[in-house]
């Protein structure tokens, strides 16, 4: 069975950026080097600070469309609730 992750990092505490995939490790990784071009690498987004598992796709492009949809208040206040000290958790 496949796992699917919607993921949040950042760039410290400035820029936030929301995301899904098959593979947090790869996906982690390809944002830290800057390997894709786009906001992650204009940004620096590095960190790792919030992610879900899913193992149903549609449930997590649907979770992803949600996150994207709130407030930066809201969606900080989802990091905190699972790292509280914005710890990289990659």
């Amino acid at each position: 069975m496949k796992t699917y992750y919607v993921y949040i990092m950042s760039s410290g505490r400035r820029a936030l950026y929301v995301g899904v995939t098959n593979d947090l490790e790869r996906r982690v990784h390809e944002h830290r080097e800057k390997l894709l071009d786009g906001f992650t690498k204009r940004y620096n987004i590095k960190h790792l600070v919030y992610y879900e598992s899913f193992t149903d796709v549609h449930a997590a492009i649907a979770r992803e469309k949600q996150i994207k949809g709130w407030s930066r208040s809201k969606k900080l206040a989802l990091i905190r609730s699972m790292n509280p000290n914005w710890k990289d958790l990659a």
